[in-house]
């Protein structure tokens, strides 16, 4: 058979695998999210070179949740087959891949919300025990007494970073004439050596795990090719805290990935397994206007909860400092997080917010700016200069401003949180207070805020972190997600913070380690 009809024949069998896959449901399959008894069913859409440790996986899920019913029900297929599934058929709750470039494709195409990293692994030449041929480098994949299979470029992860990988080194061209014939999957190809229809092809490492009979042989040609595992939620998920639930625990360092290690892959540092996840977050009282909305979907989505710990940043970093020690740091400013930067991940800038002086409504005592704090008789209310971030900020202002020896004798209130400044405003019992922008937007209608200008250290910058030793680094992750969303830009936005986590035609970046 000539190459060329080689390659129809292959092509027409991804079809018929589409069509197969497109096919209306019948009542109570997995695509309509259960079974005939009702049971809670999850569809997974997962490459070929996954399935020896997805099956082991699914099984033990649904044997650990027996009391629920639940079903794990999976397709597996060529990666991009079942890219173009998601996308054509809008159906699916999890895609898992053979690599992550199949992921940046769903994202783009916006098929998919939150993603999970589970593993890596790595290109090698496949060979049976005897290697009869003595099949040890990529030259010997060009010999004319060498049979070779690969995966197809069009559809599997393997045989896509291969051409990528080889093209770049200019090798491409030359194995391509020399491959006898591509195949739908990384596991057909491994099937061919294993049956002698072939002498050596390209597959991942850890797809050999259940090949007894074959073995690899690494080559620095293929060093490059390393695929990236992950899993992710479609958009066309009807039950995301289920699907979630079964993608944390695909994804947890002692249930999933523990099955991923057996297997040959390269596992990431998951979470601990917990039924119901519990992470903390530290942040600075300012930020709770901002963020609790998002947090409270943010639990509702994972099926999770998040003990939120809201206080001044001075009196947060003290007790990180005594031993308390949360997932994620949310701080209200640069300065606070780098006291305690030895026990966090790189942290992420995510917002800005400034410094104002609030006055009573229709500012009655005409105070136009910082110098105006020192007029006789003025009560004035600042933060606490060690118990948050705000103190801090704000003596930094009047000492930049020149005019900290004027206004400290009028200082009758320190405070470790804006909200408490606010109150005594309220209360009437300051005229003034330096308080940031965003506390002061929630009282609008019964004080006014001045402007600090001519200074630029009058803005505070809220950082992101995760903790080194969080016991759930990726839920903690993916919560910085759920702030770095469009729908949390706005109310960040609303409640007077600026953004600053993107400049245009960036991406932000989950601040873990786990790749």
């Amino acid at each position: 058979m000539t190459r060329p009809w080689i390659i129809m024949v292959a092509s027409l069998a991804v079809l018929a695998g589409l069509l197969l896959l497109l096919r209306e449901p019948d009542s109570g399959s997995a695509l309509t999210g259960g079974d005939q008894s009702g049971a809670p069913t999850v569809h997974l859409l997962c490459a070929a070179s996954n399935r020896a440790v997805v099956d082991a996986v699914a099984k033990q899920y649904e044997e650990e949740y027996a009391e629920e019913g639940v079903r794990v029900a999976i397709d597996y297929g060529p990666s991009q087959t079942l890219l173009t599934t998601a996308e054509v058929a809008a159906t699916g709750d999890l895609y898992l891949p053979a690599d992550d470039s199949y992921l940046e494709i769903a994202a783009e195409k916006n098929l998919i919300d939150e993603i999970l990293p589970l593993a890596r692994m790595q290109a090698v030449i496949v060979v049976t025990k005897e290697n009869p041929k003595g099949v040890s480098s990529f030259e010997d994949l060009l010999r004319e007494d060498v049979r070779v299979v690969q995966a197809s470029p069009d559809g599997a992860a393997i045989g896509k970073m291969t051409k990528r990988v080889l093209s770049e080194s200019g090798r491409w061209e030359t194995l391509d004439q020399h491959t006898m014939a591509y195949r739908t999957t990384v596991t057909d190809v491994a099937n061919d050596v294993k049956v002698g229809s072939a002498d050596a092809g390209i597959v991942f490492d850890a797809v050999l795990s259940t090949y007894p009979e074959l073995k690899a042989v690494e080559i620095p040609e293929l060093e490059p090719a390393a695929a990236n595992c992950a899993v992710s939620v479609l958009k066309s998920c009807r039950n995301p805290q289920r699907a979630l639930h079964f993608a944390r625990y695909l994804a947890a360092r002692d249930r999933g990935l523990l099955e991923y290690e057996r297997r040959g892959f390269t596992p990431v540092e998951g979470d601990v397994w917990a039924d119901k996840p519990r992470v903390t977050l530290y942040a600075g009282s300012m930020l709770r206007p901002a963020i609790e909305r998002t947090i409270q979907e943010f639990e509702r989505r994972e099926g999770a909860v998040v003990e939120s710990k809201y206080n001044g940043c001075g009196i947060l970093v003290a007790q990180m400092k005594a031993g308390e020690m949360p997932d994620a740091y949310f701080a209200c400013d640069t300065e606070f997080m780098k006291q305690v930067e030895d026990q966090f991940l790189p942290s992420t800038d995510v917002s800005q917010n400034e410094l104002v002086i609030i006055v009573q409504k229709g500012n009655p005592l005409g105070i136009a700016g910082l110098r105006d704090l020192a007029k006789p008789g003025l009560r004035v209310g600042i933060g606490h200069e060690k118990q948050c971030a705000m103190g801090w900020l704000t003596q930094n202002v009047l000492r930049e401003g020149g005019v900290r020896e004027e206004i400290m004798p009028n200082v009758t209130t320190q405070l470790p949180t804006g909200d408490m400044l606010v109150n005594n405003m309220l209360a009437g019992s300051l005229d003034a207070a330096v308080v940031y922008l965003s506390n002061a937007a929630g009282s609008a209608d019964e004080l006014d805020a001045v402007a600090i200008t001519d200074l630029e250290c009058s803005i505070a910058t809220q950082p992101y972190a995760v903790a080194r030793e969080a016991q759930h680094p990726q839920l903690a992750a993916r919560l910085y997600e759920a702030i770095m969303s469009a729908q949390s830009q706005t109310r960040f936005e609303s409640v007077g913070f600026r953004w600053e986590a993107l400049t245009a035609g960036e991406e932000p970046t989950p601040p873990t380690d786990s790749e």
